[in-house]
């Protein structure tokens, strides 16, 4: 699978960190759910972006910076959990040096908190916390993994409290079962089963069938691999069409290729 693009290749980790890192990649593809379409205005500008950022990624630009005066203006819930997004997914696709990427990160984890303070009860608001939070720390390259491990169990910890069908937050929580090492608490087995309800309660949630894949891939189940996989390619109608586009269905054809033989 592709590696994300969050410059790890350039913080030296051990390879069983490497490995809780890619965990912490996968939130860049979990949606602002909470958010309802907008009407008018930035918001429902930013909003489109967010759905459709895989037709063209020079729109973030312009997004993101309308997104910030709203903020400055009327710092909605909405608009607070957008930039947040914003912010990180900017960073990944726009920024072109490490210090534009930890500047954009750092806003983004300030707008999250933000968000907290409006309404702690927000499963989003914790979501996008963490997940500035942990990309600032692994393009910085001061990460540590008791640190990361503990910070994203806290919040999705929280995310589940708030809403037990929170569908991105319980396939989260299946990815860093899966990619966490034995010793520091992984379980493919309970990865499977989270990744499986989150899948029961949205079958096209495409992030969550690759990562089901990669799950049966661990435990040997080729043929069972395969079949999710090529529901992934197959998908008509994904919850979330960017993320099909740009990860999930690409991730789809590389899996299937390497077990080819299998």
């Amino acid at each position: 699978m592709r590696e994300p693009a969050i410059l790890l290749k350039s913080v030296p980790v051990a390879p069983s960190l490497r490995r809780v890192l890619y965990a912490l990649a996968l939130l860049l593809a979990v949606p602002v759910t909470a958010v309802a379409r907008p009407a008018t205005g930035p918001v429902a500008e930013a909003w489109e972006t967010v759905q459709n950022y895989h037709e063209d990624l020079t729109r973030l630009d312009r997004a993101r910076d309308r997104l910030e005066s709203e903020v400055a203006r009327t710092p909605t819930l909405d608009a607070l959990l957008l930039l947040a997004w914003m912010h990180l997914v900017w960073a990944d696709h726009r920024a072109h040096t490490t210090e534009a990427k930890l500047t954009s990160y750092a806003r983004g984890r300030d707008v999250a908190r933000r968000a907290i303070e409006l309404a702690p009860q927000s499963p989003d608001a914790h979501l996008w916390y963490a997940a500035n939070v942990g990309r600032w720390a692994v393009t910085k390259g001061k990460l540590r993994a008791a640190f990361l491990l503990s910070t994203l169990k806290e919040e999705i910890q929280t995310v589940l409290a708030l809403d037990p069908n929170h569908v991105p937050g319980i396939s989260l929580a299946g990815s860093i079962f899966l990619e966490t090492p034995r010793l520091l608490g992984g379980d493919v087995a309970r990865a499977e089963g989270y990744l499986r309800r989150a899948l029961t309660l949205d079958p096209r949630f495409t992030r969550a069938r690759v990562e089901l894949a990669r799950c049966l891939i661990e435990r040997r189940r080729y043929d069972d691999a395969r079949e999710e996989l090529k529901r992934v390619i197959d998908e008509r109608e994904p919850t979330y069409v960017a993320d099909w586009v740009v990860e999930h269905r690409p991730a789809a054809r590389q899996l299937l290729e390497e077990i080819r033989a299998r």
